[in-house]
């Protein structure tokens, strides 16, 4: 790779999830560039985000392999759409996440073409809504695993160039509080206090939290209530769960029902909503099988790490599909307006995937 113009072109597209416009640009430009190599689109038309873009290669008896990104960003217009580059970095809204990992696998793709002709059973999938917590497309993302055995994610690399074997679950929740209004003067106990059962309820909904096995219960918004005078006739919580096992998120989910469930105020009425977005990345025999393959084929170790947060391996992952993630770049200040990724880590990650794509195709993982 003499040169990242083609990354340029796609860097500086706005594709912030709410912008459709972008998104979908950004999606044209890898439909055009993938169907050079002979892929097939199937598009998931959506009125208000993006398209998702299913790209199937042509298939035959064997395994089946998914790669998976996003072709969304986090940055609204006008805020952070450059692109620039030093000896050593490239700068630039999705250049790690995950734009450029989107690159690394298309590059790969293309020494496959280049050395096999044909491409069989690799299969392509990139969403449009990741950044905002998959909410459409992880439908989509479910009922098209069952038919891969591997899945290959291309989110960033560790700082090590490790690749995740696990990512916690997550799933944000909302607890609406109805109580009765009244005098906080005169008739303070005919009130029933929404804001006092909320606070009673953040205090049972924190208490899930066990650290010793990395589960965490986070109140991160409450809202109620009138004025000082008055007795608070409603309140609101939203909250978040992680966990990295399915024993630890069936413990939570039953006990949050119980305190829903459970008037700590007479007089209180609680409805909740929201659930579980991604389900946890567990490691499992299979993948550890697909690692064991890639370092013997490859002739390297590679290295392994589990992240708190969530992408879209998790739903896969969680559909009992091998699953790696962390196959883009290593970068950092993702997120932010200074956002980068490594020209030595784009270079080696398209040399090791384009390695494992070649033992693929042979037949070989």
């Amino acid at each position: 790779m003499n040169n990242f113009d083609e990354l340029k072109s796609i860097i500086e597209i706005n594709s912030w999830t709410k912008n459709k416009i972008g998104v979908d640009k950004n999606g044209e430009i890898f439909t055009k560039w993938l169907e050079e190599l002979g892929y097939i689109v199937e598009v998931h038309h959506r009125e208000d985000i993006g398209n998702h873009l299913h790209f199937k290669s042509k298939s035959k008896d064997g395994k089946k392999l998914l790669l998976l990104g996003h072709l969304d960003t986090v940055f609204p217009p006008d805020t952070f759409e450059e692109f620039r580059e030093d000896k050593e970095w490239i700068y630039g809204a999705g250049v790690c996440d995950m734009k450029g990992g989107n690159y690394v696998a298309l590059q790969a793709l293309r020494n496959a073409k280049a050395k096999f002709g044909d491409i069989y059973n690799i299969d392509f999938l990139l969403v449009s809504d990741e950044e905002t917590g998959s909410d459409d497309s992880k439908y989509l993302s479910k009922k098209i695993a069952k038919d891969y055995d591997y899945c290959m994610v291309f989110e960033a690399a560790g700082v090590n160039d490790e690749v995740v074997i696990g990512r916690k679950g997550v799933g944000t929740f909302f607890i609406d509080i109805k109580g009765k209004a009244s005098h906080a003067g005169n008739h303070y106990t005919a009130g029933a206090d929404a804001n006092l059962e909320a606070s009673k309820k953040l205090m049972a909904l924190v208490s899930l939290t066990n650290l010793d096995k990395q589960t965490t219960v986070n109140v991160g918004k409450i809202e109620g209530g009138i004025g000082a005078n008055t007795i608070s006739p409603n309140a609101h919580l939203t909250f978040e769960l992680r966990y990295t096992t399915t024993d630890e998120r069936d413990r939570v989910l039953k006990d949050i029902d119980e305190i829903v469930a459970h008037n700590y105020v007479n007089g209180t009425t609680s409805t909740l909503s929201g659930g579980i977005q991604r389900d946890v990345m567990q490691p499992s025999k299979q993948q550890e099988i697909f690692i064991e393959h890639i370092n013997a084929l490859c002739h390297i170790t590679l290295p392994t790490e589990k992240r708190g947060g969530v992408s879209d391996a998790n739903i896969i992952s969680s559909q009992g599909v091998a699953t790696l993630d962390g196959w883009g770049p290593y970068g950092d200040g993702d997120h932010t307006i200074n956002e980068r990724a490594s020209k030595k880590s784009f270079i080696e990650r398209i040399e090791l995937v384009s390695q494992i794509f070649k033992y693929f195709l042979k037949g070989n993982i």
